[in-house]
C-alpha cells in the first residue's frame, strides 16, 4: 500500500513573513522521498509594531473595527503575502500574485459586509478568516513548492473535502458527508507528489463557510487522516518547534525529559490540560472513527527529535509520569447527580463539546452532587444560561486552575499522590480539590487561579517527580 503523510505546518512553523518556509520545503522533500504528502497550513505570522502576530488575530481585529464602524483594512495582511511572494520564482509569480489578490478581495468583501451590518460573526467572520489566512496560504505554498521543482496542487474551496455541521464558528467534522466529497482531493493526491490545503476551515453541505476553534488546523490534519487511511498507509506529522518534553519549556527551564512515546489517551489529556502538543479534539475524532494510525510530533529544526503517538504503545522503560502540565481559567460546575446525565447527553449531542472532566461526587444535606471541571472558563461564561437550565440549584465557581500528571501507568509510581500534594503545600499553595482515580491513572489538583499559582505548582511537582521511585 502506498504511504501517505498528512503534514501540518502551523503559524510558528511558517514563521513571521514566511521566514521558515525554506525549512518547510526541505521537510516536505524529505517526507516525499517515500510517501505522498498532504500539507496542511495554518495562517502565517507577521511582524506588527515589532511584535509577532498571527494574521488570524490581525483579521479578527479588523472585524471588531468593522463592528464599531471603523473601515477595515487588509494592508498588514497584503504586506505579509507580498514578502512571502518573493519566494516564488518568475515562472509562477504572476499566477501567485493573482491568487493573492483574488482571495484578499473575498476577505475584504466579508469585512465590508461586517462594516455595513455592524456584525462580525458566523459565515462573514469565517469567510474573512478563510480567504485571508489558511486557504490563501495553502495556495501560496503550492506556488512556492512548484518553484522548487515539486509537483503539487492546491485544493480549491469549491472542492473542499472537510464537511461540517452548521455550528459556523465552532464547527464539527461530519465523516460520512466528507467521504462523499473527497473524490476530487483523492484524485489530486493520486496525481501529485504534494497536495496543499488550508487547515481550520470547513464548509457545510449547503456550502456555508465554517471554522473550527483556534488550533483547528490540527483537526483538519486528523480529519484528512481519517478520510484517507483506508486508501493509503497513512500517518500524521505535526511539524513544530520541538518534540514533546515533560513540561512546558516556557515554565520549566531545567531538568526537562524528552518524551519518546505517548498513547492516544495521554496525548489527549495533555492537550486538554494545557500542553500545546496537538488539539485534543483531533485525537477524539480519530478514536471515535475507529482509526489506528501513528502520529508524530517532529522538531522541524532537528527532525531526528520526534515523539510518536500511538493507540498501543511499545514496551516502555522511562518514567511512568511523562508530563506535568496545568491549565488556567477553569470553572467547576456543581449539579445534583440525578440531573447530570441529561446535561452530559446534551453536551455530547447538541453542543459536541467534550473539554471537561467529571470529578468525584460529594454528598451534602442528604443530596448527592456531581462536579464537572470545565477546562475553559470562557466557554462556561458564554453558556451559563444553557448550563443552569439543567438544575436550578446548580452553582458555578470560576477562577480555578488545575494541575495534572500525565501517564497511563502512573499506578507504578510509589506515593505519587501524597508527595505531589505535599510539594504543592511546600510551595505555599492551598489545594482546593484533589481528585485521584486508579482506574483512569489520573491525578487532578485544583487551586485558585491567581498570580503565578499554576506555574509554581508545575515547577514544584516536576522537580519532585525525578526523585519518586517507580516499579
Amino acid at each position: 500500500m502506498t504511504r501517505l503523510v498528512v503534514a501540518k505546518f502551523g503559524g510558528s512553523a511558517i514563521g513571521p513573513n514566511g521566514e521558515s518556509i525554506s525549512k518547510i520545503i526541505q521537510r516536505i522533500k524529505n517526507l516525499n522521498t517515500n510517501s505522498k504528502v498532504i500539507a496542511v497550513f495554518s495562517a502565517p505570522l507577521t511582524i506588527h509594531n515589532e511584535k509577532k502576530r498571527s494574521l488570524t488575530d490581525v483579521v479578527l481585529e479588523q472585524g471588531r473595527n468593522a463592528e464599531k464602524g471603523v473601515k477595515p483594512s487588509l494592508e498588514i495582511v497584503k504586506s505579509t503575502y507580498e514578502k512571502i511572494l518573493q519566494l516564488v520564482d518568475d515562472k509562477n509569480k504572476e499566477n501567485c500574485k493573482k491568487t493573492i489578490d483574488i482571495h484578499l478581495e473575498k476577505a475584504q468583501n466579508a469585512l465590508d459586509e461586517a462594516l455595513n451590518s455592524k456584525e462580525f460573526a458566523n459565515e462573514v467572520r469565517s469567510r474573512a478568516l478563510a480567504f485571508s489566512g489558511e486557504i490563501l496560504m495553502s495556495h501560496v505554498m503550492n506556488h512556492i513548492l512548484r518553484s522548487n521543482g515539486i509537483k503539487s496542487e492546491a485544493v480549491e474551496f469549491e472542492n473542499w473535502p472537510i464537511i461540517t455541521d452548521n455550528n459556523i464558528e465552532f464547527t464539527n467534522f461530519l465523516t460520512a458527508e466528507s467521504r462523499e466529497k473527497m473524490d476530487h482531493t483523492a484524485q489530486l493526491v493520486e496525481n501529485n507528489q504534494v497536495v496543499t490545503i488550508g487547515g481550520f476551515i470547513g464548509k457545510t453541505v449547503e456550502n456555508v463557510t465554517t471554522t473550527y476553534e483556534r488550533g483547528g488546523s490540527d483537526r483538519t490534519a486528523a480529519d484528512l487522516g481519517i478520510l484517507f487511511h483506508k486508501k493509503y498507509e497513512t500517518s500524521i506529522d505535526f511539524e513544530k518547534d520541538s518534540a514533546v518534553v515533560s513540561a512546558d519549556p516556557k515554565i520549566v527551564d531545567s531538568g526537562l525529559r524528552e518524551v519518546i512515546q505517548l498513547s492516544y489517551n495521554e496525548a489527549r489529556l495533555a492537550g486538554m490540560f494545557g500542553m500545546k502538543i496537538l488539539d485534543p479534539i483531533a485525537i477524539k475524532e480519530i478514536v471515535e472513527n475507529g482509526v489506528d494510525m501513528p502520529i508524530t510530533i517532529t522538531n522541524m529544526k532537528n527532525p531526528e527529535k520526534i515523539t510518536t503517538i500511538k493507540r498501543n504503545l511499545d514496551d516502555q522503560k522511562g518514567h511512568p509520569i511523562k508530563i506535568v502540565t496545568g491549565k488556567e481559567n477553569c470553572a467547576i460546575f456543581r449539579i445534583e447527580t440525578n440531573c447530570i446525565q441529561k446535561l452530559l447527553t446534551s453536551l455530547e449531542k447538541d453542543k459536541h463539546y467534550s473539554e471537561f472532566i467529571i470529578l468525584s461526587p460529594f454528598t451534602k444535606d442528604g443530596l448527592e452532587f456531581s462536579r464537572i471541571l470545565f477546562l475553559d472558563g470562557d466557554y462556561v461564561k458564554r453558556n451559563e444560561k444553557y448550563l443552569l437550565a439543567f438544575d436550578s440549584l446548580a452553582t458555578i465557581t470560576y477562577n480555578r486552575g488545575v494541575i495534572t500528571l500525565i501517564g497511563d501507568e502512573m499506578w507504578r509510581v510509589q506515593q505519587v499522590a501524597s508527595r505531589t500534594s505535599a510539594k504543592i503545600g511546600e510551595s505555599g499553595l492551598n489545594i482546593l480539590n484533589m481528585d485521584a482515580q486508579e482506574e483512569t491513572s489520573r491525578i487532578i489538583i485544583v487551586v485558585e487561579d491567581t498570580q503565578d499559582n499554576i506555574t509554581k505548582a508545575i515547577k514544584a511537582i516536576h522537580q519532585e517527580i525525578s526523585d519518586i521511585n517507580f516499579i
